[in-house]
């Protein structure tokens, strides 16, 4: 049995305070943020401690209309060889809509979006967990996420589809009880029912969050505090089951170390009180009870049988559905009927801004040569033309649209980006003079 136990998110800005921190049994990294032949020192010496190292995707959209990318499953595969990971996690959720299925231009999100609870979305997902399955060395767990929006028309609660999803295809869950708490604040979904429906013998691990609320909704920001409410959700599922992880995710606005050990003490403290509640019902699934959470190495080989493939006319369904969602979002077209149009703004508007913050960070000097006018030029941009690649790809296409109306005005503004892109974008580097400029702004940051 995989008994994990407490964790953190391994994130560049915190790998030393993590190396340092004690009882770290096991940390998650990033898995699109690695690369194999060029891993991190700190995630080497870790390993070398005989800390475990799991990958946790973010861009496969296994929710998502298409069969997932062949390119993407084999390099998930090699970080999972590379780190030696015993599993690997991913998210139910959509990332990227339109294409070849629906003869319409293809778009991405850059961010994870709910797939609706349907009979044609469940097919889909499931025919694309087993192609996953098929194509990974470890067994998958998959992560319930967080959501601004509903889907009108659903068919199922989140527990029912989950159910059924682990019933036809054997895949192991990561339970997010941030992700839990937002759709509570978000969609009105009681968590408690959520834990009740959920089948809590197929967990993996568990996440905990922070975020904030703002105009009335809850983002879950990966940049804040646990909150109370969150750590209750835990203590309610550790009451259920014990769960064979437990990992503190923190993304951004990094605290000092010692903070980021008392909220790991929190959580710890939440699961200890929720164990205590589930030792005294004497239920299977007590902590050292032969009965507890299953072991997610054994997932996808328990002789559950291979669904049927989700029929063309399934995806495609499924793939209208999601193009017009997402090109309200990030395309300006108009809201699909049915779906609340407040809601579905805030999330266009979050979207955008989460495109400039990322645009900002893979793309430093953009911020740097554009000043203030950056972040408004770059909204501006967002509003009405989607992202078609990665957030690098991103950041040439904004400066490149930028450039295209004689724009910016002040001429060695206009300059400094021009050679920008031009280093970035040409099919060979630009003199060694732009790089030089480079530093030079940087060290003016």
């Amino acid at each position: 049995m995989l008994r994990l136990g407490t964790g953190i998110g391994w994130r560049p800005e915190i790998a030393d305070a993590v190396e340092a921190m004690p009882g770290i049994d096991w940390v998650e990294v990033v898995a699109e943020n690695v690369c194999p032949g060029h891993l991190p020192q700190s995630l080497l010496r870790l390993r070398e401690r005989g800390v475990t190292v799991i990958p946790h995707g973010v861009s496969l959209g296994l929710g998502g209309a298409e069969r997932p990318d062949p390119g993407r499953l084999t390099a998930l595969a090699e970080r999972v060889a590379a780190l030696g990971a015993p599993l690997v996690t991913e998210h139910i959720a959509f990332v990227r809509a339109g294409g070849a299925l629906t003869a319409s231009p293809r778009l991405e999100a850059g961010h994870l979006l709910p797939v609706p609870r349907t009979r044609d979305a469940l097919d889909v997902l499931c025919d694309n967990v087993r192609i996953a399955q098929d194509a990974l060395p470890v067994p998958l767990a998959l992560e319930n996420i967080a959501a601004l929006f509903s889907w009108p028309g659903e068919e199922l609660t989140e527990g029912q589809f989950l159910s059924e999803l682990v019933e036809r295809t054997g895949v192991r869950l990561l339970i997010d009880v941030a992700n839990l708490h937002t759709n509570h604040v978000n969609r009105g979904e009681d968590p408690a029912a959520a834990l009740a429906g959920l089948p809590v013998e197929a967990i993996a691990y568990v996440h905990v969050a922070g975020g904030f609320k703002h105009d009335g909704v809850w983002h879950d920001s990966h940049a804040h505090p646990v909150p109370r409410p969150v750590l209750d959700i835990l203590t309610g599922l550790a009451s259920r089951v014990a769960p064979p992880g437990v990992l503190l995710e923190r993304d951004d606005n990094f605290p000092e170390p010692a903070e980021l050990e008392r909220e790991l003490g929190a959580v710890r403290a939440a699961v200890t009180a929720g164990a205590a509640r589930l030792a005294g019902t004497g239920k299977p699934g007590a902590a050292g009870d032969p009965g507890a959470a299953g072991d997610p190495g054994a997932a996808g080989d328990q002789g559950v049988g291979a669904p049927a493939p989700a029929r063309s006319e399934v995806r495609q369904r499924l793939g209208v559905a999601q193009a017009a969602v997402l090109s309200s979002l990030v395309a300006g077209t108009p809201v699909p009927e049915g779906f609340d149009r407040a809601r579905m703004g805030v999330q266009a508007r979050a979207l955008a801004a989460k495109r400039a913050d990322v645009v900002a960070r893979v793309a430093p000097e953009l911020p740097m040569i554009l000043g203030d006018g950056y972040r408004q030029a770059f909204l501006e941009y967002a509003r009405s033309l989607p992202m078609s690649g990665g957030y690098r790809r991103d950041a040439l296409d904004f400066a490149g649209h930028l450039l295209k109306p004689g724009r910016p005005q002040d001429p060695e503004t206009r300059r400094e980006l021009r050679e920008w892109w031009l280093h970035r974008a040409g099919p060979a580097p630009r003199p060694r003079g732009l790089a030089a400029r480079a530093r030079v702004l940087l060290r003016r940051a």
